[in-house]
């Protein structure tokens, strides 16, 4: 069986969220004080890095990576990357002249790499989107995922806490491993849920 590894951008989304004070849920959309962080050798990101996972439904005029950026506030932001499955690569736009990438338009549903040359408590707003169903492609050989990875933006008012939990909600045995980035060290944390594998389960 094709087993699927699940990249999680907002997986503990809530919880962080709920002891920042930032987030505010309605029937309507929600509000989050997102901190994005530049460079600082280590301390909260090694590079610069972040995750970020948009609402399903993003707030009007945020359609591209360009939108993204100016809406970031384009003189703190060095790029916005969205992995694309089928290649295992990442389509990288900086807005900059002279620089290669285009702007790309957002996916619901997925989770995007936004590189950061300054600090920037990004406000994101939006609500979700229950008809939207978002499907994580198991390796194919390329035609739509490479090696089973899906970057997947997790809805900031889903239930499950832990990457067992996200593993089980998905269903376990179509799921190899959940990782999370860990800014940091610009590495990813892994859980696979079997046993003998390393990795503890992680909120």
């Amino acid at each position: 069986m094709n087993k699927r590894v699940f990249v999680g951008v907002m997986v503990g989304a809530i919880a962080v969220a709920l002891a920042a004070g930032g987030l505010l849920a309605s029937n309507m959309g929600f509000k989050l004080n997102y901190g994005l962080k530049a460079a600082d050798g280590g301390v909260t990101s090694k590079t610069g890095t972040n995750t970020l996972g948009l609402p399903f439904n993003r707030q009007t005029g945020i359609a591209t990576s360009k939108n993204l950026m100016d809406d970031i506030g384009f003189a703190s932001v060095a790029s916005v990357q969205k992995f694309v499955a089928a290649s295992d690569t990442l389509q990288t736009y900086t807005g900059r002249k002279g620089s290669p990438g285009a702007d790309f338009t957002l996916e619901s549903g997925l989770g995007y790499y936004v590189k950061m040359t300054g600090n920037v408590d990004y406000i994101v707003v939006g609500s979700h989107d229950p008809s939207l169903s978002v499907t994580l492609s198991a390796a194919d050989g390329g035609v739509t995922s490479k090696t089973g990875t899906n970057f997947f933006a997790y809805p900031y008012h889903s239930t499950a806490g832990t990457s067992k939990q996200l593993m089980d909600d998905i269903g376990f045995a179509s799921v190899a491993s959940v990782q999370k980035f860990v800014a940091a060290s610009d590495t990813l944390q892994t859980y696979t849920g079997r046993k003998g594998s390393p990795g503890a389960d992680f909120a």
